[in-house]
């Protein structure tokens, strides 16, 4: 299991030469802080910690505001973003229009860029002005105070929260506990990961451990659902960011099938939540039993509120 600063080295590695060393030169207590690394072209390079913006000097040293701080240019992006892409953007693609990529050890990096449109629809993202690499971490027991509350499951278990709120890190935990049973009983345990985001790629290739799951990646979640169901028996599956309206058929299928749904859905509160029409649709499955809405950026995974649905 990595600490933070390893996931946080992992990532920043990944970038080209120049902004991998100015950035690895930053204070090791800021290494294990830091969530996002913001770099934009002819802008200065800028850090989030969940509660402040944070600049990055060339020697390394942190500031508070950007007049110091070290130009990220347009060759730093070119070279960057083909270097996340392993050097194959036209692999990437599919995972490109959605304006996202998702490289080794799970991190996130949001695209910004022109769009070109064929019949209505994103064809594809050129001239990448921006990208967002958002660290992924694994917080050992993180999941400890929320499964304490609702294991045994009598049911699933939506967990609501803001952007960078913690909802993949505790899901990853909460894999590694339920399938490892730590602090529960086992339990068999599937993974649906279809972006690689909660399980980076291959343990071998720097990726996430999350026990002994049963790991589907880059299944579409409807399909992955289904696909566990099928064939690998599952008393749990876990899946990140559902909503559309193939997630809704496919989470009640696995429900109806006996497995426990663990997942996780974008919002800020309760009210906003019950506001949300894939949210309603989602709670009408009957597949969960039990909300966690998480707290804030300041405390990625804990919990705020545990309430029946």
């Amino acid at each position: 299991m990595k600490d933070r600063l390893e996931c946080y080295t992992s990532a920043v590695k990944m970038l080209c030469a120049e902004l991998s060393g100015v950035l690895l030169r930053i204070p090791e207590a800021k290494k294990q802080t830091v969530q996002e690394i913001r770099l934009r072209s002819g802008k200065p390079t800028a850090l989030s910690d969940g509660t402040e913006t944070l600049f990055v000097c060339q020697d390394g040293s942190i500031v508070y505001s950007p007049e110091r701080a070290f130009i990220c240019t347009r060759r730093h992006i070119y070279d960057t973003f083909r270097q996340l892409c392993g050097f194959s953007v036209y692999s990437r693609q599919e995972e490109i229009r959605n304006g996202y990529i998702t490289i080794k050890g799970g991190h996130r990096v949001g695209l910004c860029g022109t769009a070109s449109l064929k019949g209505g629809e994103i064809a594809s993202v050129t001239d990448i002005t921006s990208l967002n690499i958002r660290i992924a971490r694994q917080i050992a027991g993180s999941s400890a105070p929320v499964l304490e509350k609702i294991t045994p499951l009598s049911g699933g278990v939506l967990i609501a929260g803001a952007p960078s709120t913690g909802k993949t890190t505790l899901l990853r935990d909460i894999a590694s506990r339920l399938s490892t049973g730590l602090g529960c009983r086992i339990m068999r345990t599937c993974v649906i990961d279809e972006r690689g985001e909660l399980s980076g790629s291959s343990e071998e290739n720097g990726g996430i451990d999350l026990g002994l799951c049963d790991i589907l990646r880059g299944y579409p979640k409807g399909e992955g659902i289904m696909q566990a169901v099928r064939s690998l028996s599952p008393q749990v599956i876990i899946c990140d960011e559902v909503g559309t309206e193939d997630d809704c058929h496919a989470v009640a299928q696995g429900a109806n099938a006996g497995a426990h749904i663990i997942a996780s859905i974008h919002a800020p509160s309760v009210d906003e939540l019950m506001r949300r029409s894939q949210a309603k649709r989602l709670i009408e499955t009957g597949a969960f039993r039990t909300l966690v809405l998480l707290d804030s950026t300041d405390h990625p995974g804990r919990a705020a509120e545990i309430t029946e649905v």
